[in-house]
């Protein structure tokens, strides 16, 4: 499945709180590139990210922080995770960034991981 950035965080439609997150996918085939502005006045610059969304390894990834018990912070258990066929996600935030990040890249073969 290819989303850009944009995209994907309209599909989520949520905010991030201190780099906890509800929804993640682990992602192959990133680019990232420059946008030009758009009329207005002044320099404005923007930057989007196109990626495929690698669901094999986001189901691995999701697994993983579902098995996760590392401590007694927010981000070091997930018993809320669940992979719906394509994001993995937390209705009690409890997916940290970095370790998606770590599952998809070192545990499940993505190149990294999006998040909402």
């Amino acid at each position: 499945m290819h989303l850009s950035t944009v995209s994907f965080f309209l599909a989520l439609a949520s905010g991030a709180v201190a780099n906890l997150h509800d929804m993640a996918v682990c992602v192959v085939d990133r680019e990232e590139y420059y946008v030009a502005p758009v009329g207005g006045i002044g320099t404005s610059y923007s930057w989007s990210k196109d990626y495929t969304i690698d669901t094999t390894a986001t189901e691995c990834a999701c697994n993983y922080y579902k098995a996760r018990n590392t401590g007694d912070k927010q981000w070091d258990k997930c018993p809320d995770c669940t992979f719906d066929g394509t994001y993995c996600n937390s209705a009690g935030w409890h997916i940290g960034g970095d370790e998606m990040n770590y599952y998809c890249k070192d545990l499940c073969h993505a190149e990294g991981s999006e998040a909402n």
